[in-house]
């Protein structure tokens, strides 16, 4: 009866590590190994002998942070960091301004057909990136586009989109136009988490609905924003799909346009798989101290606000 009873109760303790264990698995196959073989990749390098020809010629060797250093002065990654960063100064804020927007208006009393509208704001984010970025790309370009033909007809200037400073425009919004429908959602979810109370007493005092907006829904769902904004700094230095779907409309985009396309030209197109490594080694841990340095800043402004 005792080891009955002991068996049992090993196997209830064990049991949340049964479930786990899946996850776990998955895990260090899919993500904890490949970081590990990139963080691998990173510090070594090949050395070719004589011509590079025959067994034995061309050797994995060490490298130490001699890719690190290729990388951190190499000026098309720089440049492509740039070109991100003024593409984010663009994406980020409409994205959120507009999400945070329609949140609201949609939350308010007056509205109609919430639930078509929802749904239709939020449908652009059901679409894949690739495929929203094709149907973007066809509608800038001038041969095929149906608003430069009405454009044309109007007599009115047809700006290429494709070209120079309009790309980034034309660029963000198809990320724009992608990722406001999930940001939106986030947002409206936390104001329908507000008790109606706090509207109520805010009626009483004589608060407009305006005043509400701005003075008890924006700042209860600033945890909320918070966490739209850390979403979006993280696609924003990971950009891929939009710029490489665009690439063969347009000679504007090259392949190193943004960071991640040249981890990818050096390790597929050039075959430097060890320094693309360290590239990408750079990308995340600048990805992360960015986040962990936005959060650290919020959170410290959350405890200020409610010390005081």
């Amino acid at each position: 009866m005792k080891s009955t009873a002991r068996r049992q109760s090993y196997g209830v303790k064990g049991a949340p590590y049964g479930f786990l264990l899946p996850a776990t698995i998955l895990f260090a196959l899919f993500f904890a190994l490949p970081i590990g073989y990139a963080l691998w990749l990173s510090f070594h390098k090949v050395k070719v002998s004589g011509l590079g020809l025959g067994s034995g010629a061309r050797k994995e060797v060490w490298a130490g942070l001699e890719n690190y250093t290729d990388a951190l002065t190499d000026s098309e990654l720089v440049n492509g960091a740039l070109r991100v960063l003024g593409y984010g100064c663009i994406v980020v804020p409409v994205m959120l301004g507009l999400a945070l927007l329609f949140a609201l208006m949609l939350d308010s009393e007056k509205v109609r057909l919430a639930p078509f509208t929802r749904l239709a704001i939020f449908l652009p984010y059901a679409i894949p990136g690739v495929v929203a970025a094709l149907l973007w790309g066809f509608l800038y370009l001038p041969d095929v586009s149906p608003f430069y033909f009405v454009l044309d007809k109007l007599g009115l200037p047809q700006p290429d989109l494709l070209d120079g400073g309009p790309l980034y425009l034309a660029l963000s919004n198809i990320a724009v136009w992608g990722g406001t429908g999930f940001n939106m959602i986030v947002i409206y979810t936390s104001l329908q988490a507000i008790p109606v109370e706090v509207y109520e007493a805010a009626k009483l005092d004589g608060a407009t609905p305006l005043q509400i907006a701005l003075r008890i829904k924006i700042p209860m769902v600033a945890p909320s924003l918070v966490l739209t904004f850390f979403f979006s700094i993280i696609a924003t230095l990971q950009v891929y799909n939009e710029p490489t779907t665009l690439k063969p409309l347009t000679n504007s985009v090259s392949t190193t346009w943004s960071p991640l396309m040249k981890v990818y030209r050096d390790a597929f197109g050039d075959g430097d798989i060890y320094g693309a490594a360290a590239q990408a080694v750079i990308i995340a841990l600048a990805t992360l101290l960015l986040s962990f340095g936005f959060l650290r800043a919020a959170n410290r402004r959350q405890k200020q606000e409610a010390a005081r």
